[in-house]
Formats: C-alpha cells, sequence, structure tokens
C-alpha cells in the first residue's frame, strides 16, 4: 500500500536547503520520491508503505531543519 503525505518543514530557504532535506529523507527506507518545497515550507514523501512521523523527523533533524506536522 503506497503512500504520500506532505510535511510542513521550517529552516528551508534555498535549493540546497531541498537538497539536503530530500537527500536524507530519500535515505529512509520504501521511499519512492521525496519533493521539499523551500518557499512553501513544505517536504512531500512518496513512499511504499506509511513511514512513522518518528522517521521522517528524525531524517530532516539530520538535515538540520524542523519537522513541524503534517501539511492539510
Amino acid at each position: 500500500m503506497s503512500s504520500t503525505i506532505t510535511y510542513t518543514v521550517t529552516g528551508m530557504s534555498c535549493g540546497h536547503c531541498e537538497k539536503s532535506v530530500s537527500s536524507e529523507v530519500s535515505a529512509l527506507p520504501g521511499v519512492t520520491e521525496v519533493a521539499a518545497d523551500a518557499k512553501a515550507g513544505t517536504v512531500t514523501v512518496h513512499s511504499a508503505a506509511p513511514l512513522e512521523d518518528s522517521q521522517v523527523r528524525a531524517a530532516v533533524d539530520e538535515a538540520g531543519y524542523e519537522l513541524v506536522g503534517r501539511s492539510a
């Protein structure tokens, strides 16, 4: 069962930020696609199966940014 979730991330301001977040989140098992948008402050994660929010939060933290929740 595939999953697509958009999260709100603070601290991203440029393309480099987007690449850093995308790289860390892409490394999570099961992730098939990541789209980070610094202007909107979001990261959309497509995965083969639902991920735990804590996994995504840890990857975003590793990139140096803060996941503050899921976007509506």
